[in-house]
């Protein structure tokens, strides 16, 4: 196939660009990009420097990838913006390269970032996560695989989302939000599992019954967290999501809403 490049366009000598992307007018692609197979840049898109693109990645109109970070210590070192397969990045959507930190800011494969939604350096976003209309993710977050974040949430710096978890519209999030749960207000506070969407992705009567116990147990009572876990560890039964529950939990260094 051909490559489809508006005239208008601006590519950098050494940028890679696969053989069926497609360039939309007024883009720019900056030194040591990388653009896989099937992707699409709308118009206005600058992938600034330093962006790799897996395979069929959309990219809104004015949507500004591989700039750098918002850190007063960042001091041009060389980092990176990686974006898994299939993903796709709605218009006017920032996301920042790392610093020393990790040096990158990662997106996983099929996620969907929407409209003027920021993702900031050292950001780590599993696969197959949402992020709505305007959310802003400070430098650090971590999000796991399948999680969804409503319409204009903020999150702080070095907070971590567990997979699967649901946080409601203009939610603040200054602590970690545990796999699997729902998550609204300000600051956000815990409503429960997310049971809707854990149904929706195929998780069993016997696993939803097990994490509402390990739910109960670190939320609705009054045992502290050591006790918790001790009791979930030997009360509930031995699945792989209740281990990821509790693992998230005792990892936890932020501290977990509640």
């Amino acid at each position: 196939m051909t490559r489809r490049i508006h005239p208008t366009a601006i590519v950098a000598p050494d940028a890679q660009l696969a053989d069926d992307v497609e360039v939309g007018p007024h883009a720019i692609v900056g030194p040591q990009v990388t653009v896989g197979s099937g992707c699409v840049l709308g118009p206005g898109v600058v992938l600034e420097r330093n962006v790799k693109l897996g395979a069929r990645v959309k990219v809104g109109a004015g949507s500004i990838l591989g700039g750098d970070p918002q850190d007063l210590k960042y001091q041009g070192e060389e980092t990176w913006v990686e974006v898994g397969d299939d993903t796709i990045v709605r218009e006017y959507c920032t996301v920042n390269r790392g610093t020393t930190q990790s040096f990158r800011t990662t997106i996983g494969r099929r996620c969907l970032v929407m409209t003027y939604a920021h993702v900031a350096h050292d950001c780590h976003i599993g696969d197959g996560v949402i992020l709505s209309n305007g959310v802003g993710l400070a430098g650090h977050v971590t999000i796991d695989a399948k999680a969804t974040l409503g319409g204009m949430t903020g999150v702080h710096q070095f907070v971590r989302i567990g997979a699967f978890a649901f946080i409601g519209g203009m939610a603040k999030v200054t602590k970690d939000i545990p796999p699997y749960v729902r998550a609204d207000g300000n600051p956000a506070r815990l409503f429960g599992l997310n049971v809707i969407g854990l149904q929706r992705n195929g998780f069993t009567r016997e696993t939803l019954d097990e994490l509402k116990k390990a739910y109960r147990l670190f939320f609705r009572s009054n045992l502290i967290i050591k006790q918790a876990i001790a009791r979930a560890r030997s009360e509930l039964a031995a699945l792989p999501e209740v281990e990821v529950f509790v693992g998230f939990i005792e990892a936890s260094e932020r501290g977990v809403a509640v």
